[in-house]
């Protein structure tokens, strides 16, 4: 059951960018496109509740001996460490592109006006990346302590 938990949401986003390349390829509009990142989106979403029920309903019909041991295994405060340390990741990193997506025009422009602007301008998108690896170091010091 691990290797289809590791296994499923890898083929649903690359199925997701198969369809993406092929909708744009083929002229499809800009909702299609977007329509099948959604529906990847909720793909993935609902393989991340089905897999897991399926694996638990497995392991409810071993022995009861299995069934006490994966209870007994089970810690659902562990489970809240590993959202904590997902959400600080995701959430830097989304914070860090939208830094990024605005300080690097502005950077690009600045710099072909004047040349000299150069390293000032590299300063700021340097800045904004800085986020994203301040959460990666919060996520990394959150699974240190959850291990």
């Amino acid at each position: 059951m691990d290797i289809a938990s590791l296994c499923l949401p890898v083929a649903f986003l690359v199925v997701s960018v198969f369809l993406s390349i092929r909708f744009v390829k083929h002229g499809a509009k800009k909702h299609t496109v977007v329509m099948a990142q959604i529906l990847t989106f909720f793909g993935l979403c609902a393989a991340a509740v089905i897999v897991p029920a399926v694996a638990h309903a497995a392991t409810a019909t071993g022995t009861a001996a299995a069934a006490t041991a994966a209870a007994a295994s089970a810690d659902p405060s562990k489970g809240m460490e590993m959202m904590a340390a997902a959400l600080a990741t995701g959430l830097s990193c989304i914070g860090g592109g939208i830094a990024v997506a605005a300080s690097a025009p502005a950077a690009i422009g600045a710099t072909s006006e004047d040349p000299k602007a150069f390293g000032k301008a590299l300063i700021f998108v340097a800045l904004a990346e800085g986020i994203a690896i301040y959460g990666l170091l919060v996520s990394i010091l959150l699974l240190n302590k959850v291990a």
